[in-house]
Parts: structure tokens; sequence; C-alpha cells
């Protein structure tokens, strides 16, 4: 990609806190230089779901899927309405350590929005939600991706990450989107890691901690992606 792009695709899934720290980042990002987020959908529970075990559209209630199929509603509407309801929601999980996941809690951050708290219902008994975010979940594992978050540029290309728990702000912020996007320039560049020390383990841990006190599933971290399963089902 040899210019700036206007516009980026992020994919996420609410109950990823990499997924939170970054678009955090890509909202600064948009706010100084005007790019355009269009927000989507990615499942983990979906992509790490162990055989035997149901597909979150099987289940009336499936943790983040059903977040989502209420942002894929909002998303209807506007791309600011979606981008609103998941900045809200993932920050009463990662930040405020509620559990918006739970259908009283994700109607009262409605009703917080202003919207009205009646779309959990509605996205629920809305089969077209589950498509739209099944299509979006889709569309990463095609590109061979795994995890959130992920982002497609305008040419087709697909990177995951940028992975923080300190999202950069200002100038370093651009400095930042400037050093991803010059990543595309370089199509058969595949991996530049950072180890992580225990030093590093521990800052993930207290920014983390709302996350991991609030959560009720089981949860592994397999590198960069967090996964989790909230039933035996």
């Amino acid at each position: 990609m040899s210019t700036r792009p206007e516009s980026v695709d992020f994919h996420f899934d609410v109950m990823c806190p990499y997924a939170y720290q970054t678009s955090r980042w890509i909202r600064t990002v948009r706010d100084l230089n005007g790019l355009d987020v269009n927000w989507r959908f990615f499942s983990l529970e979906e992509i790490n779901r162990q055989e035997g075990k149901k597909h979150p559209w099987e289940r009336d209630w499936s943790y983040g899927w059903s977040m989502m199929r209420i942002g894929a509603l909002l998303r209807r509407r506007s791309m600011a309405d979606v981008d609103a309801w998941y900045e809200r929601a993932a920050r009463a999980l990662h930040v405020e350590g509620h559990k918006p996941h739970e259908k009283a809690v994700a109607r009262h951050l409605l009703e917080e929005l202003g919207f009205d708290p009646g779309l959990v219902d509605e996205a629920i008994a809305d089969p077209t939600t589950n498509d739209e975010v099944l299509a979006d979940h889709q569309r990463v594992v095609a590109a061979a991706g795994y995890g959130v978050p992920t982002l497609f540029f305008p040419d087709g290309q697909c990177l995951f990450g940028p992975v923080l728990v300190d999202p950069p702000t200002g100038d370093a912020a651009l400095r930042l989107w400037d050093a991803v996007v010059a990543w595309t320039e370089f199509p058969h560049l595949y991996e530049l890691q950072r180890p992580k020390t225990d030093a590093d383990a521990l800052v993930i841990a207290q920014t983390f901690r709302p996350y991991l006190e609030a959560r009720d599933w089981v949860s592994i971290n397999r590198g960069e992606v967090i996964t989790f399963d909230q039933s035996g089902e």
C-alpha cells in the first residue's frame, strides 16, 4: 500500500481485552487523522470451539456471539451506533469489571447510551443477525486469521494486531498507525514479535484485572488469542 489508507475494517470480539485496548488506539487515530473505522465481528467462541460442543449460534444466549448480534442490529442503523455500543460494552467489562454479556447488563448499557433496551431481545429474535456475525467471522477465517484485533485494509491486505495493553495517544498513536501501514508494503513480512518478560506479564495481568475478575467462563491464553468456553455444552 503506497499511500495512507482512508479507511480500515476492525474485527473484534467484545470479550477480548486485547481487542479493546487496540480499539482505544484506533479511535485516537481516527480522531486525529479522519480515518474511517468500520467495525466488524469475529468470534473467539467459534474459532476455539471444541469438537462435539455447540456452535455459539446454536445456543439461546452465547456470551460474545450474542453481544455481537446486538452490535449487528445497531450497525444497520449506523456505524456510529455500533461504535458507541462497542466502546461502552467493552469498557464495562475490561475497565469496570461488569458483565455486559448478561442480558440485564446489556439492556442497562443500551439504555445508558440512549438506545432501546429492547434491542437485546430484538437482535436475538432476528436470525439474520446470526448471518451477519458469521459472515464477518468467516471473512477473517478465509484470510487465515485466528484472533482479534484483525485489520483489513482497502487493498484487501489483512493484519493481526497491533497487540497493545497501553495504547499510545497523540502523535505516538499516529506514529504507530504509520508503522502498521508501512507493514503493508511488505506482503511477505509475516511476523515481528516482542518476547514477554515476567515484568511484562505482570503489567498485562494488572491491566486486565477487571476482565479477569469479572469473567465467568473457562479461559485459556494461547499466545495473544484469548479463548473461552461459557459452558460444557
